[in-house]
């Protein structure tokens, strides 16, 4: 017998909930700013991303930099009901992202290029995914991890 994702992701917590196309919006900024890394080999660039995805990994999606500025510039121009998510999947797949950039950067910095730009375009990868259909690799992990266990 199959669980679907809600009766995986109820616990007896309160859990927090976000709005979900917010995570979209953010890897859509994600996307540009790893084609940016990819494109320039700059660390500044792929160290800004770092940053990003620990806000994300450590506090939640809803705290980083993108987020700020989907609710404060996009949302209030979205029309009818708010779909909201729970934020542990998303959380989660800036766990990831955060790996994939981590060792993105420790390729630069060893000038080892091409674990720079296989690690970079993996996150790169997961964040188009999200950006063009909405389908976030890192949290189907999280709900694949979670059937396993």
């Amino acid at each position: 017998m199959t669980q679907t994702t809600s009766q995986l992701l109820t616990s007896s917590d309160k859990t927090t909930t976000i709005d979900a196309r917010g995570p979209r919006f953010a890897a859509l900024i994600t996307t540009v700013v790893l084609v940016a890394a990819l494109a320039t080999h700059s660390l500044w660039v792929i160290a800004f991303q770092v940053l990003v995805f620990a806000v994300g990994a450590l506090r939640g999606p809803q705290f980083t930099p993108y987020s700020l500025i989907f609710r404060r510039f996009i949302r209030p121009r979205l029309k009818g009901e708010i779909p909201a998510e729970d934020i542990r999947p998303p959380q989660f797949a800036q766990s990831v992202g955060l790996v994939f950039a981590l060792v993105a950067t420790a390729g630069l910095l060893a000038h080892i290029s091409i674990l720079f730009t296989i690690a970079a375009g993996f996150a790169l990868a997961a964040a188009f995914l999200n950006a063009a259909f909405n389908y976030c690799l890192g949290c189907e992990v999280y709900l694949l991890l979670l059937r396993l266990r």
